[in-house]
């Protein structure tokens, strides 16, 4: 008996050792809004993002005062009235990646994957599912997703008077590359 719990306890610490941890802090995050007055964009390439290629876990974190627009004003805007980044200064999304059997991270390729898991922003949380790319090429990893998101679901309102110049739904691009083991 002693000896099948110390081979589990082995196995289990093996298993744990060769979590395979990846991260980059330069990630990228973008959201474009179409409206009939004007479109908005604004880029983030500041995106905290580890993915576990063990586990399919996938995580990033965004300040969200690093969006940065064509217009200060509209930069301003967003941080001072629609995200009230003083307040809720971050967006985080803690994911999974639900057919991870799809990717294999020794092989060149590029694999469609599906990602749930709740996304925070603007103090509110919802389940968030998007379809993505992840490519391995020479032993790298990157991966992009897009996927919409209704303002309303996170509670960001849009004052009557400007409700022409923001789209109500927004489209967001992630693309990331993890250049860095853990």
């Amino acid at each position: 008996m002693k000896k099948t719990i110390v081979l589990m306890v082995v196995i289990l610490a093996a298993t744990h050792s060769f979590a395979q941890k990846f991260y980059t802090k330069n990630g990228l995050i973008s959201f474009y809004s179409k409206s009939s007055m004007e479109d908005i964009t604004a880029d983030n390439n500041e995106v905290l993002s580890v993915i576990n290629t063990t586990t399919g876990d996938l995580q990033f974190s965004v300040l969200n005062t690093g969006f940065h627009f064509k217009k200060a004003l509209m930069e301003e805007h967003f941080n001072e009235n629609y995200m009230e980044s003083d307040k809720y200064p971050k967006a985080i999304f803690k994911g999974k990646i639900t057919n991870l059997s799809a990717v294999n991270f020794a092989k060149d390729g590029s694999y469609t994957v599906t990602v749930t898991g709740p996304l925070t922003m603007h103090g509110v949380t919802n389940t968030v599912t998007a379809d993505g790319t992840v490519t391995i090429k020479n032993g790298s990893i990157s991966a992009t997703s897009k996927f919409k998101i209704k303002l309303a679901d996170y509670e960001i309102s849009i004052p009557s008077v400007v409700k022409n110049n923001i789209a109500e739904i927004v489209d967001v691009t992630v693309s990331c590359n993890y250049p860095n083991k853990m």
